[in-house]
């Protein structure tokens, strides 16, 4: 039992350790990754490069007009707004329509009626729009996502003064309810052993791109040289794969704060979150089982395990306080920027087991149903297998 006991607390302590390290790197670092809504770059005064936006949507009337409206309130930029309708059943294109009638700048739209073989709904949409803009830059949006009216020039600002050939501005997450704020808190403290934003800029650092479908601003000149959509044309997670992409051929990548600039409600309540999940976990990790639940027991270890394990007497206590402390300092950080608090991090373990859920149930259901279906098509496993293996 002692052998065991002590086993149990090098363990504990190698966790919590490894939680506090990490969670006091991150905060020291985070500082270094650049806000837009501190510092305006100055690059207005030698002009600003011209931005297409385009906006993909699939049965989005609920959100597509306060998206467009919110980019029609974009000032001191020449914009041109690209708006896909892809084969809505609902009242998207109408709504669509109906704001670039009342626009009085240059802004199209699109309509997809059939989606032709080997692609995914979004990244066809994206790219017919691609091909008809005429800007010096690209940004590659949702269709729920609300900019505030100076984000854009912020953003062109930016790349101008950065030298970036991409840009990813990340959003502020709006968060309407206590599900939704306890699992976003507990996700974005995980994330923290995903991506270290300070590296994304060092090119050196292949591990650190970084991609985001609310806000992927590209050169365009880049775009077709990376081969544009085309290239990613079956990519579940297309953001992070042109991420992925730019920063593995050399290009300039960069990322930026901006609280509020860019906001998005990504879910509604705490089962949203997790059906969001479902959508995404197992495409993320290559549709590879081995892959997703050797996360599953990392996470399990590295959250539940501290919490079990301090039931086994005193000594186990202080680790799992450890842990729990470099946890709240995680929060009390990334809650800055999303508008949750720190005291969120009581629900930890509720989050915990429900990202657990949502990682099974997004392999099962897959490999249950043979596929995952997407904006209302159905792919098979093996199709989406074969292209990544092609692609890779």
């Amino acid at each position: 039992m002692t052998v065991f006991f002590r086993s149990l607390q090098v363990l504990d302590w190698l966790i919590a350790a490894s939680w506090m390290g990490r969670v006091l790197v991150w905060r020291h670092m985070l500082p270094r990754v650049p806000d837009l809504t501190r510092n305006d770059y100055g690059s207005t005064l030698r002009g600003l490069p011209s931005l297409t936006v385009i906006v993909p949507a699939r049965n989005e009337a609920a959100n597509i007009s306060a998206t467009l409206k919110s980019l029609l309130a974009a000032h001191a930029i020449t914009l041109e707004i690209i708006a896909v309708d892809d084969r809505s059943t609902d009242q998207t294109a109408t709504l669509m329509e109906k704001e670039a009638r009342l626009a009085d700048q240059n802004f199209r739209v699109l309509r997809v009626t059939e989606l032709p073989s080997g692609w995914l709904g979004k990244t066809h949409a994206m790219a017919l729009a691609a091909q008809q803009a005429t800007s010096d830059w690209l940004l590659f949006t949702d269709a729920d996502v609300v900019f505030h009216h100076d984000a854009l020039r912020r953003a062109l600002a930016y790349v101008v003064d950065s030298g970036a050939d991409h840009l990813v501005l990340l959003p502020t997450l709006v968060l309407e309810s206590w599900g939704e704020r306890m699992m976003v808190a507990f996700l974005q403290a995980l994330s923290i052993w995903a991506v270290r934003p300070w590296r994304v800029a060092d090119s050196r650092a292949k591990r650190d791109a970084i991609g985001v479908g609310a806000f992927n601003m590209i050169r365009r000149q880049v775009y077709a040289e990376l081969g544009g959509w085309e290239a990613l044309r079956m990519e579940v997670v297309e953001d992070l794969a042109l991420g992925r992409r730019v920063k593995e051929r050399g290009y300039a990548q960069r990322v930026a704060l901006g609280l509020d600039l860019v906001q998005v409600r990504w879910a509604r309540g705490a089962f949203g979150v997790v059906e969001n999940l479902t959508k995404n976990l197992f495409a993320l990790l290559g549709f590879r089982p081995e892959r997703l639940v050797g996360l599953a027991f990392g996470v399990a270890m590295m959250t539940l395990f501290p919490l079990f394990a301090c039931l086994g007497g005193r000594g186990l206590w202080w680790p799992t306080i450890t842990m729990v402390v470099a946890f709240f300092l995680a929060y009390e950080r990334t809650g800055r920027y999303h508008h949750f608090s720190s005291a969120q991090v009581v629900f930890f373990p509720l989050a915990t087991l429900l990202f657990l859920y949502a990682l099974m149930r997004s392999m099962l259901l897959a490999l249950w149903r043979g596929g995952i279906t997407w904006r209302g098509t159905f792919y098979s496993l093996r199709e989406l297998r074969a292209w990544q293996k092609n692609a890779g």
